[in-house]
Order: structure tokens, then C-alpha cells, then sequence
């Protein structure tokens, strides 16, 4: 991530350790779409064994963990800095 905003400025780490609460965000975000996928699994695969939820989902998380790294930083970054963003800028 940008140390500073390229359009204002706004400095995004306020602090070290600023972004260290993204990592239960970004928990959140992971738990949720290896339940769906399980549950997908189940429903539509007709419940397979346990290795095949393994061979799914491992990849998968594997997969999204750099979309899953910034989507939680900047929800991170919303929920606790509470910026206010002006329209049309």
C-alpha cells in the first residue's frame, strides 16, 4: 500500500502497528468464504470426504490471500479512522 494518499495526502499508518486489527478483518473475510465453499460442497458434491473440502478451499484461500490482504486493510482503515470523503474528488 501507498504510504500517503496519491489524491490528498491523507497519511494511512497513523501509528506502527496501526493496521494490526485488519488481521481479525481479514480472518473474518477468510472464515466466511470457506463456509460458503464448504457449504457448497456439501449441498452440491453431496457431502465428500474430508480431503476433497481440503483439496477446495486451501487453494482457494491461497488464492485470494493478496484481495483478502488490502480489502481488509481498507476496511480497517474505514472502520476505525472514520474519514470522511467528499463526493466528486
Amino acid at each position: 500500500m501507498y504510504e500517503l494518499c496519491p489524491h490528498c495526502g491523507l497519511r494511512y499508518e497513523v501509528e506502527p502497528g496501526y493496521f494490526v486489527g485488519a488481521m481479525y478483518v481479514s480472518y473474518a473475510v477468510s472464515g466466511g468464504i470457506a463456509l460458503v465453499l464448504g457449504f457448497l460442497l456439501f449441498y452440491l458434491g453431496n457431502d465428500p470426504q474430508g480431503w476433497v473440502y481440503a483439496a477446495v478451499i486451501a487453494p482457494v484461500m491461497v488464492l485470494i490471500a493478496p484481495i483478502n490482504f488490502r480489502i481488509s486493510r481498507v476496511v480497517w482503515l474505514h472502520y476505525v479512522a472514520g474519514i470522511n470523503y467528499v463526493k466528486g474528488l
